[in-house]
């Protein structure tokens, strides 16, 4: 029971695909749409229905009917219709596919299948044919017709070839096979030498097309024989048809007639299979200066000769002729080949474009004249000019006047007798020679004109435009010239405008980028008028290259650039400025515009030693060019600085060197800067003790022993001449009356015991002068039985003695300061029982010894 249960499902939902599988004999379902063919875009409304009661197994209000739109799921709205039936609605508001399937679903307990589909396609209107065009081919006479198809609509499109006769309906010519876009009418529905309307209609689902109507006589596109083989074959190909046409005329000979005139006859021959038709033909001819041809028109064809007039004399021409059917618009024939004709020369005619310029030969007398003129145009030329010749005077019958100047170029400089105001020129060829063109060398002297500009034109041209002054001129004369001015300058670079009212002039044959010189004269009658003159260029752009920095001079702050101005030639456009760049290491970028007149630019404001980049851009109205970068650096200091570092440095110098020979020659400046300190052991004094004083101490007694000290040898020295030792009393001092001072008294008296006071007697000096001497030396003995004990002098020395050790205590003991008055001070002095006197210099040599002279010498005492 189990497997059979399971089982019943399966049985099931196969009895349902057998009973609604598409093509069923139940036919349980339907799908319904609209329409379908569709334009492409637009909407698209369908239905599916599925009637239950047909449909076995299906059980009421259980059916879902669902859509697919190929492989798309789409949704739709389902409702119960008649008859107990399920219907399902479904809209695409918007249609964009070209061809798709539209699926109607059933799903039943949890199975689906497709129970319904209807086939959509959408596209456009067919598009209308165009280029129509048909051949008659004389071989079976049938005509072939071919043209170009529309964009295609996307649907399936039939179309055919109809015509119709004058006065009947219109009928199905042919229709064309293999999805070629050309087909035949047989002979047997065409009437030829009459008048038919053919057209192409295309046929699709959503419309008709038909293309522009033909309206021909078979027999006016009638194909040759020649080439009838090739249509048979093309008509079954996809290449296209050639044209229609007739054999081309053949030209037999052209010739001048009559030989003086400006008229040639042309001659030619038709083909013989077109013999029997009416043609009409057409002749082409143009010059090799020519840039289009000239066309001769309505020539019949069966004449077969043909005249025409205004021809150039001496002028080389290309003839060429072709015809077609002159009953109707039918195909023209190719052109024949080209055949080449030279008209007849005749002397030049008219008169010549002349400017001139003279100046002074100097010396002889004779006047230099440049002339220059224009060559005749072809229509006054009548043929190749040989030559040129100038004269002084007219050409007069039977005599020819002298040449001077006989050339195939357009200028010749050559010189006149002083004074000559007019030269002849004429031009000549084979055929002959011009009348002489009458020139007047005239002064320029007359006005000039009130301004002058000019403005590009063009790539290679310029319009000069100027305005006229207060005399109106007869004519005017433009010059032009190249800048720089080339050797040989251009012989052409001019022109004469004859007309006095016009104000502007276009200049041809101007190179872009190169500047020109624009010189405009008023001609007046009597006189040439003085130039006025412009710069000016046809086209502009950015400068080759710009110009080379270099650098004038430099300081900390400041830097002045120079450069030299551009060549003309490289500037390629008028220089509207420059602009100085300049930037230091740390990207700081700084930048002046300078005038285009400037060669030179003082940089401001720089900071003191630091690297900087500069370079130069030129301009022109049409871009601007970098130059090089030049690199520099600043200084620390300027030059003033710099002077004033040097000479301050300078005088440095010169001081030292003044102080320095200062200090070697002066030994006063040189004490007081480095003075010399005392030396006991190398003084004077040391060299005036005798060998025998160690021999001889002086006996100085202890303090505790005071004894008489023996006095053994008093020196005194003699001192300088003329010194007198300045008085340490506070007491005035008594001048001596004579020359020389009184001496003193000496004297020895003993104080206390173990002190003695010694004086000595004045010496003479040198020259018997007696006078005190500044230093003594005193040997003292002691007792006997008393213990040796060194001797110890003082000296105190008041006078003015050079020596250093004298002169400056320093460090010795202060003045008069006794280390036996440090103690007890003794009972009393010899003499006023008192020490009223000044205490002598401390000295170590001499302690316990003074001297007393005479006030002179008052102030040197030894202890």
């Amino acid at each position: 029971m189990a497997r059979h249960g399971a089982r019943t499902p399966f049985l099931l939902q196969l009895s349902l695909l057998l009973l609604l599988r598409p093509g069923g004999t139940l036919g349980c379902a339907s799908v319904a749409v609209a329409s379908p063919i569709v334009a492409l875009g637009s909407a698209v409304r369908a239905s599916c229905t599925v009637r239950s009661e047909l449909c076995r197994g299906l059980e009421q209000g259980k059916v879902r009917i669902t859509w697919m739109l190929d492989n798309e799921p789409m949704a739709g709205s389902q409702h119960r219709g008649a008859g107990g039936s399920e219907v399902s609605n479904l809209t695409l508001p918007q249609f964009n596919r070209t061809q798709a399937r539209l699926w109607c679903w059933v799903e039943w307990n949890g199975t689906k299948q497709r129970v319904g589909m209807a086939e959509i396609r959408a596209g456009y209107p067919p598009a209308k044919p165009f280029n129509l065009s048909c051949v008659l081919n004389l071989s079976d006479y049938g005509l072939t017709c071919q043209w170009e198809p529309g964009a295609d609509s996307h649907l399936p499109t039939s179309v055919t070839l109809k015509f119709a006769r004058s006065r009947a309906l219109a009928e199905t010519g042919c229709t064309p096979q293999g999805g070629y876009n050309r087909c035949t009418v047989p002979r047997r529905l065409l009437q030829l030498y009459r008048q038919m309307e053919l057209w192409v209609s295309a046929t699709n689902a959503l419309g008709t097309a038909e293309s522009e109507h033909l309206c021909i006589d078979p027999m006016d596109v009638a194909l040759c024989a020649a080439v009838a083989p090739a249509l048979r074959h093309l008509s079954s190909s996809p290449l296209d048809l050639p044209p229609a046409e007739l054999d081309p005329p053949a030209l037999q000979s052209i010739q001048s007639v009559p030989f003086q005139s400006d008229c040639v006859t042309v001659a030619w021959e038709v083909a013989r299979s077109h013999a029997h038709m009416e043609l009409l033909c057409e002749l082409r001819y143009r010059a090799p200066e020519d840039a289009a041809w000239a066309l001769v028109t309505g020539i019949p064809g069966q004449a077969r000769t043909a005249q025409h007039c205004g021809f150039l004399f001496g002028t080389p021409y290309c003839f060429q002729m072709r015809c077609r059917r002159s009953s109707a618009q039918g195909y023209w024939s190719d052109w024949s080949p080209g055949r080449n004709y030279t008209t007849h020369e005749k002397a030049p005619t008219g008169t010549l474009d002349v400017w001139w310029s003279t100046r002074p030969a100097g010396a002889g007398g004779q006047l230099e004249v440049q002339l220059r003129w224009k060559a005749p145009g072809r229509r006054e030329a009548n043929g190749q000019v040989l030559g040129y010749r100038v004269t002084l005077s007219p050409r007069r019958r039977g005599r020819d006047p002298p040449t001077v100047c006989n050339t195939t170029r357009t200028q010749c400089n050559f010189s006149a007798p002083a004074g000559t105001t007019r030269v002849y020129l004429s031009a000549y060829n084979a055929a002959g020679e011009s009348a002489a063109t009458e020139v007047v060398l005239l002064e320029r002297k007359g006005q000039p004109l009130a301004g002058l500009h000019a403005v590009p034109g063009g790539e290679r041209s310029l319009w000069v435009r100027w305005e006229s002054p207060p005399a109106p001129p007869a004519a005017y004369v433009l010059e032009w010239q190249r800048v720089p001015v080339e050797p040989g300058a251009c012989s052409t670079c001019w022109k004469m405008e004859r007309d006095g009212a016009t104000t502007a002039a276009l200049i041809h044959g101007i190179e872009p980028f190169q500047r020109y010189n624009i010189s405009v004269y008023p001609l007046y009658s009597d006189a040439i008028g003085v130039p006025v003159h412009t710069t000016a260029y046809s086209k502009q752009k950015a400068p080759s290259f710009a110009p080379k920095l270099h650098l004038k001079s430099i300081s900390k702050s400041d830097a002045e650039l120079c450069w030299e101005l551009l060549p003309v030639e490289m500037q390629n456009g008028f220089i509207t400025g420059y602009t100085i760049f300049w930037a230091n290491s740390t990207a700081e970028v700084s930048s002046a515009a300078v005038g285009p007149s400037l060669s030179s630019f003082v940089i401001q404001e720089l900071k003191p030693s630091t690297l900087y980049k500069v370079h130069i851009m030129a301009s022109t109205a049409a871009g601007s060019t970098n130059g090089t970068s030049l690199t520099l650096v600043t200084m620390a200091l300027d030059d003033v600085e710099i002077q004033f570092l040097f000479l301050t440095l300078g005088l440095v110098f010169v001081l030292l060197i003044l102080l320095l020979i200062c200090f070697q020659k002066n030994g006063r400046v040189k004490q007081q800067f480095w003075p010399s300190v005392p030396d006991p052991a190398n003084s004077s004094l040391g060299k005036w003790v005798p060998a025998e004083l160690p021999q001889e101490p002086l006996q100085v007694p202890g303090v505790r022993e005071p004894s008489l000290a023996t006095i053994s040898t008093v020196t005194v020295l003699e001192r300088a001449a003329g010194k007198q030792p300045p008085s340490r009393s506070k007491e005035p001092t008594a001048e001596p009356t004579g020359t020389f001072p009184m001496p003193p008294q000496p004297y020895v008296r003993q104080e206390r015991p173990g002190t003695a006071w010694a004086a000595v007697e004045p010496q003479r000096g040198r020259g018997g002068s007696g006078e005190p001497v500044q230093y003594a030396r005193v040997v003292g003995a002691g007792y006997k039985g008393q213990q040796h004990v060194p001797p110890r002098l003082y000296l105190r020395c008041g006078s003015s003695s050079s020596q250093p050790l004298l002169s400056d205590p320093s460090p010795s003991p202060q003045p008069y300061e006794n280390l036996w008055f440090h103690g007890a001070a003794p009972q009393g002095c010899p003499g006023d029982g008192g020490c009223a006197e000044e205490l002598p210099a401390t000295f170590p040599l001499l302690q316990g010894l003074r001297i007393g002279g005479a006030e002179e010498l008052q102030d040197c005492r030894v202890f």
